[in-house]
């Protein structure tokens, strides 16, 4: 079932076209990947979505409610975390989240068995007095994700949410991602890092330029642009002899060379495996290991947008 649908949506800032005749659809209950390089449109998609900025043209829908003729209400159904937190440091983590609770209508009881809730959700109850000032950004992430769940939310919007916290902070909000969908939340995903959206995502979709260029899952992306795949060698005597003579085999598109590993792009793998063994051999390549892979999210992204996600 269809949950947020966005027909022909543009948005332009004076001359310039920002979304141009956007049109995307995310379905109920899935966790569905954004990506895009800076300037692609992503931020000024969410905040159409979410009712902050108003389309110059198109149609957007979240659970079957115009966004346009409801706003009120749709928002009701959202839960924003932002790139930028939104915090009030000198107030106390349950301070903080009852703030927000408020703005969603939430008094009395229900407020305070929501805001411990959503504290206890995001590991930070035992810290519920104590003010941002004194957390890491790890703990300011996660009481970021607190704040906007508190109202139980069917569409959870996440925006960038791990910038510059720690492996550990890092895991633990991927794991809450996890268990907000499980939950019955869907959930939108932005983030610069590939192996992220990689490892939660049902569906992805690229933007660029103001548009989506692919839409799927990550099996049908690569379905879609895998024109090569890889093979990784670590080993000794690794010359420019052997790099030149792998570069010219016709189906070899391009090495690349670090030191003792190769990276060797070709159609094939599995077909010219013995080609690049029997080159290596003839030049004393004594071969450590070998694997073979395809494309993942960053190659995909690569393919289709000519730059790199933190372009």
């Amino acid at each position: 079932m269809t949950f947020l649908q966005m027909n022909d949506v543009v948005k332009r800032y004076g001359s310039k076209l920002s979304v141009d005749h956007l049109n995307l659809s995310i379905n109920e209950g899935e966790i569905f990947g954004l990506l895009g390089p800076n300037g692609a449109g992503k931020s000024t998609t969410i905040n159409m979505i979410c009712g902050l900025l108003k389309s110059d043209q198109g149609h957007i829908e979240v659970d079957g409610i115009s966004v346009k003729d409801r706003p009120l209400e749709v928002k009701k159904r959202i839960g924003l975390v932002p790139q930028d937190l939104a915090l009030y440091e000198s107030m106390s983590a349950a301070d903080n989240v009852s703030f927000f609770a408020k703005l969603y209508g939430l008094r009395g009881k229900l407020m305070k068995e929501r805001v411990e809730e959503a504290l206890a959700f995001v590991g930070l109850q035992d810290r519920a007095k104590e003010t941002p000032s004194t957390f890491s950004g790890g703990m300011k992430r996660r009481l970021n994700i607190a704040c906007a769940i508190m109202h139980r939310p069917k569409l959870i919007i996440m925006d960038e949410p791990t910038v510059g916290i720690d492996p550990q902070s890092r895991n633990h909000i991927l794991d809450s991602v996890r268990k907000l969908n499980e939950l019955g939340s869907t959930v939108i995903y932005t983030s610069h890092y590939m192996e992220e959206v990689s490892a939660i995502s049902d569906r992805v979709a690229i933007m660029d330029k103001g548009h989506v260029i692919a839409c799927g899952t990550q099996q049908e992306l690569r379905e879609r642009v895998a024109r090569e795949e890889k093979i990784v060698l670590t080993a000794d005597g690794i010359t420019q002899d052997v790099v030149s003579e792998l570069s010219m085999h016709p189906r070899i598109t391009r090495v690349i060379q670090n030191e003792k590993e190769m990276e060797i792009y070709l159609p094939s793998a599995q077909n010219d495996l013995q080609d690049v063994l029997f080159i290596c051999s003839k030049h004393e390549v004594v071969i450590q290991t070998i694997k073979c892979e395809e494309p993942d999210l960053e190659t995909l992204f690569l393919s289709l947008t000519g730059r790199t996600l933190r372009d």
